[in-house]
């Protein structure tokens, strides 16, 4: 199924009541630092602390009352599973949520507030749970939401997108986007092609974990050699028939990868000069969005701050890496 503006639209309507309008703000120190107008669209601030909200409101509301009440099953890192559990526990339905064994304390804890359902699989490897997940929603007849490769999924992200240039005042060059399986992307980019077609669309990859990136240059769908990242939000392969994948290699203009020291740097500027907390995966795309006004100088940058959802335990190793 292709990705319109239209999906985008009809997610708006559908979503709006489950999620928050989240703030876009300058940022004066990285503006002042950078030589450019860099904005941060605060989706750390959003609900869950984390977009991935958007894409599951999105699914779960569309769904008919016999497939709802069967209940959803998941995949995820972490924050879609947040999400996910938001979305069900909004509609009153169970949620079944697979997680690999390295998932964040945090972001698990928060999953079982929630009252979804955890599974840990024996992997550190996202796709190991994504297949897991889809084996039971087969079974049993439940509705798998997919972190990133559901064309409803794809469309509530792209909400970000609406918001962004509802808010912003003048015309944007670029738009950073942290990139994991490229759902978020995927919707930001749809959308901004039909109404600002003249703004870049900038996909930024953790160094240690680029599969998207990877492919993009692949010219297919290549599973990369991957290293551990604190942008765990982001990491793991991406599935051979994802719809995200056609649009990434289509509406993407420019990929710019970020090492572990530049995502921490960034994590680290956002405590120090804004007192917001953000998680590795923000710190990708805020890092990349430096780098684009670094060679930029004078642009106007978005960099999406897509989540909030990080361990004590990761935030300090991100700090003494930013001092090393």
């Amino acid at each position: 199924m292709s990705l319109t503006s239209i999906d985008v639209s009809n997610a708006a309507k559908r979503i709006a009541p489950h999620i928050d309008h989240t703030n876009l703000f300058r940022s004066a120190p990285l503006s002042d630092r950078y030589g450019a107008d860099i904005l941060i669209k605060a989706e750390h601030q959003q609900r869950t602390g984390s977009f991935k909200v958007r894409g599951s409101a999105n699914v779960v509301h569309a769904l008919d009352e016999k497939t709802a009440e069967l209940g959803v099953v998941t995949a995820s890192s972490g924050n879609h599973g947040i999400g996910v559990a938001t979305a069900a526990a909004s509609r009153g339905i169970t949620a079944k949520i697979f997680l690999p064994s390295n998932v964040s304390p945090a972001k698990l804890a928060h999953i079982d507030r929630l009252g979804g359902q955890a599974v840990l699989v024996d992997s550190t490897d996202a796709i190991d749970g994504e297949v897991a997940a889809r084996e039971l929603a087969d079974s049993q007849g439940l509705r798998y939401i997919s972190p990133y490769n559901d064309v409803l999924v794809a469309a509530g992200q792209g909400t970000i997108a609406m918001e962004i240039l509802e808010d912003a005042t003048g015309p944007i060059d670029a738009i950073v986007v942290a990139v994991g399986g490229g759902g978020m992307i995927s919707g930001i980019a749809t959308w901004v092609a039909a109404h600002s077609p003249t703004t870049m669309i900038v996909g930024a990859s953790a160094r240690n974990d680029r599969a998207m990136a990877a492919s993009v240059e692949a010219g297919r769908v290549v599973v990369p050699e991957s290293l551990p990242t604190f942008s765990d939000g982001t990491a793991g392969a991406i599935e051979d028939d994802s719809i995200t994948f056609p649009i990434c290699q289509n509406l993407v203009d420019q990929w710019v990868d970020i090492t572990e020291a530049q995502m921490a740097t960034a994590v680290t500027a956002m405590i120090d000069d804004h007192h917001q907390l953000v998680e590795g995966s923000a710190g990708v795309a805020i890092a990349g969005a430096t780098a684009f006004a670094h060679a930029n100088p004078g642009a106007r940058v978005v960099a999406v701050s897509c989540g909030g959802n990080v361990a004590s335990t990761a935030l300090a190793e991100m700090i003494r890496t930013s001092r090393a």
